[in-house]
């Protein structure tokens, strides 16, 4: 299959990318800057440039452009790029889509934020998304963005992304580090639900959605049993061989992380019912395979 992505040059992209040419098929990574091989193609989203002949000639469009979150939450400017580069880069890739005689799958990224505080409920793909979180409020306007394609007949495929758990990514890495000095700690009562998902399993559930060609709509993209925070936390502890006794505060999180306070506050209870349906077969099923996977 031809596969054109954006964002390949990012943690996720650059795993993706290996996995799918290991696999056989040839992959075309959007860039911003001078193609340097014939496996590139420039484009530039912020003027609604892209090289449309590279989209009609795909199988699958995937997007997984975006600035990172792990900047300033409290800096304004640092919340609108992160959704101007998210909603930008999936409104031009679906309107090339359109624009496409036999427009290709498009496998659009987006965050298992979309739902929102849900507390001990489960949530599934037909769950709403409730509150006005920064994350949830770009979740929705992501997925909304790729309104074009839909219309246009594309099969499109909305990447729920839980956090992916690898030792050599954020937030893992991070977390590690503190947990090996003595600083873990559960979040406020530890009692939120927090999905999160293998980087084995992601990059096996995305390509895996990629060569369904009868599968589309909405997708959470995290382990089958999510653990609370509490449950996290004792995990990773014992994974590492230590003590985790200390808590944050609700009120310390809530001035210390800004607009990201509801992202570790809040309680997302999520379930990858579309994805069981499908087929998919996950490796990791809950968080102790998940961080075994992610720290072996």
């Amino acid at each position: 299959m031809r596969v054109v992505i954006a964002g390949a040059s990012g943690f996720l992209g650059t795993h993706l990318t290996d996995h799918l040419r290991v696999q056989g098929h040839e992959v075309c990574a959007l860039v911003r800057r001078e193609p340097s091989t014939a496996h590139e193609s420039q484009w530039d989203p912020a003027q609604g440039r892209i090289d449309t002949s590279v989209i009609e000639r795909a199988d699958a469009v995937v997007n997984l452009a975006g600035a990172s979150i792990a900047a300033n939450p409290h800096s304004k400017k640092y919340a609108r790029e992160v959704m101007d580069s998210r909603v930008s880069t999936t409104s031009l890739l679906a309107s090339a889509i359109a624009g496409c005689e036999r427009p290709p799958a498009f496998l659009a990224g987006n965050g298992i934020s979309y739902y929102g505080d849900h507390g001990a409920a489960p949530v599934t793909e037909d769950s709403e998304s409730r509150g006005d979180a920064l994350l949830t409020r770009v979740a929705r306007e992501w997925a909304a963005a790729t309104d074009a394609a839909h219309e246009a007949g594309a099969r499109v495929c909305l990447l729920r992304t839980a956090p992916v758990m690898d030792r050599t990514a954020p937030p893992l890495k991070q977390l590690r580090l503190l947990f090996q000095i003595g600083g873990g700690a559960r979040l406020g009562s530890g009692e939120q639900h927090m999905p999160m998902i293998s980087l084995r399993d992601w990059i096996g559930a995305v390509t895996y959605l990629i060569g369904s060609r009868d599968v589309a709509g909405a997708f959470n993209l995290c382990c089958p049993h999510t653990p609370t925070n509490a449950e996290f936390t004792q995990e990773l502890a014992s994974a590492l061989h230590r003590k985790a006794f200390l808590a944050v505060p609700a009120p310390v999180m809530k001035v210390a992380a800004g607009d990201m306070a509801p992202e570790l506050l809040g309680s997302v209870n999520a379930r990858p019912a579309a994805l069981e349906r499908a087929g998919y077969d996950f490796e990791d099923e809950d968080v102790r395979e998940v961080l075994a996977a992610a720290l072996g």
